[in-house]
């Protein structure tokens, strides 16, 4: 799994509402087979009808770009629909994978921002203890933020080996998943 972003190429430098949130960066995760389970469910979700509170409304088309090229977001609007929609992913994987909330050693959310991981962990009723938080460290860095949380959490020696990981993210579009694994 690689995730990778250049948002300082979209980003509206003078929208002070998006540019200091959003950075760029990349993260990768190598799987392979083995004959334990390690990733035990999954779901992944869309509604296109909410594309336009996190979008770059602009499009490519003959050589050009029509309309703008900056990435827009409706902060409030996002804030709401992500908290609701992680909640409801995370109830959902959980239950494809027998496992209850209190089973999970450890949250390692989509970096967003720390509002929506911590009303996200709240509704799951998870302390903050149990998720992987870095945003402080690269800001959000949308598809990249997952692996690299991981990577800081396997690194920093919070995440060990047979322990059970819930990885959750929201993206534009506006689309949104989760997977349940054990490390």
């Amino acid at each position: 799994m690689i995730g990778a972003e250049t948002f300082s190429r979209i980003l509206d430098f003078q929208d002070r509402g998006t540019c200091v949130l959003f950075g760029d960066g990349a993260g990768a995760v190598v799987l392979e087979a083995s004959n334990e389970p390690g990733i035990l469910a999954t779901a992944l979700h869309a509604d296109g009808s909410q594309r336009n509170i996190l979008c770059v409304p602009g499009r490519a088309g003959n050589g050009a770009v029509h309309g703008s090229p900056f990435m827009t977001m409706d902060g409030q609007a996002v804030f709401k629909l992500a908290v609701k929609v992680l909640e409801q992913v995370a109830h959902e994987v959980l239950e494809k994978a027998n496992l209850k909330p209190e089973q999970i050693d450890w949250l390692v959310p989509h970096q967003a921002n720390i509002r929506i991981m911590e009303g996200t962990a709240k509704k799951m009723g998870m302390s903050m203890d149990k998720v992987i938080v870095t945003v402080h460290e690269h800001g959000n860095t949308s598809a990249a933020s997952i692996p690299l949380a991981l990577d800081a959490g396997v690194r920093s020696g919070q995440i060990q080996r047979g322990q059970h990981l819930l990885l959750e993210g929201v993206g534009g579009g506006f689309a949104w998943g989760a997977v349940a694994l054990k490390y």
